[in-house]
């Protein structure tokens, strides 16, 4: 994902300068305590999956449905989202969704008060609950106008900051307990993706679990298509087909005649219900 919320520049000098997770069982509960409503069971897929700034024509999306990758992450909002998406639109959901493309929902939230960047959109300590609560409303309608329904799953993008800064991670958690908050209240799962030495690391060491998202994204680049063998946080976190990795970016690929610069994901995780 280096380009897709911000410049490859931007993110690795952010990242440079960085320097829910719950306990097995835990997961289910989290997701449907939230909500009075019966909850759609989960779709979950395993296999590879790819992220690009722009959602491809569907052109592509039919070229590159060759079986290597059965999952594309989209982003469906956020004002920190870097990238226009004129192919992304509910007729394009419909359509690369019956192509047997599964696909997973990505929202760039507001970041870190303490991250070195230019996002439009930064939580402070002051605005970091009423903040998280209006960008899930916003999230779930952007789902919700792409044909993406309730129980599907809204990762939400943190980039790396200094999660020892604590005014600066206390904010940061806030902020994701009131975006996660919002989503289970409408009927949408939680997801979070983030970098094993920061972002998500601050999610899997929260001695705090309430209302932290059940399933994780982590953005580790050693190459390793798992999510089990590098999985740098304890054993019992993410159980149950809550995690997917990043483990490697910017990779130009050509597929049917369409070229594409992806990041390569292992997933097994949920992703959105679009039938």
């Amino acid at each position: 994902m280096a380009e897709h919320r911000q410049s490859k520049k931007r993110r690795y000098i952010t990242w440079a300068a960085a320097g829910a997770v719950v306990v097995a069982g835990a997961g289910i509960a989290a997701q449907t305590s939230m909500a009075a409503t019966a909850w759609p069971a989960q779709k979950t897929f395993t296999g590879r999956a790819f992220d690009t700034c722009t959602a491809p024509s569907l052109s592509a999306m039919k070229a590159w449905n060759t079986g290597y990758y059965g999952a594309a992450a989209v982003y469906i909002g956020g004002k920190n989202r870097g990238c226009a998406q004129p192919n992304l639109t509910a007729s394009w959901v419909k359509s690369v969704s019956s192509m047997g493309w599964k696909l997973i929902p990505l929202y760039v939230g507001a970041q870190p008060p303490c991250q070195k960047s230019g996002n439009p959109e930064r939580l402070t300590a002051a605005t970091a609950a009423s903040l998280g609560t209006s960008d899930a409303k916003d999230a779930v309608a952007k789902s919700a106008g792409l044909g993406i329904k309730a129980g599907s799953p809204i990762y939400l993008d943190m980039e790396p900051y200094d999660i020892t800064d604590k005014a600066c991670n206390d904010a940061v958690l806030t902020y994701v307990r009131a975006f996660d908050k919002e989503l289970r209240a409408k009927t949408y799962r939680a997801g979070f993706y983030g970098f094993t030495s920061s972002s998500a690391k601050a999610i899997a060491t929260a001695t705090d679990k309430t209302d932290l998202p059940g399933n994780l994204w982590y953005a580790l680049w050693d190459g390793k298509d798992t999510t089990t063998t590098d999985w740098p946080f304890g054993k019992t976190q993410f159980t149950d087909h809550s995690r997917a990795h990043q483990y490697m970016v910017n990779s130009k690929e050509t597929r049917g005649g369409y070229t594409l610069t992806v990041d390569r994901d292992t997933w097994d995780a949920p992703v959105a219900i679009t039938g």
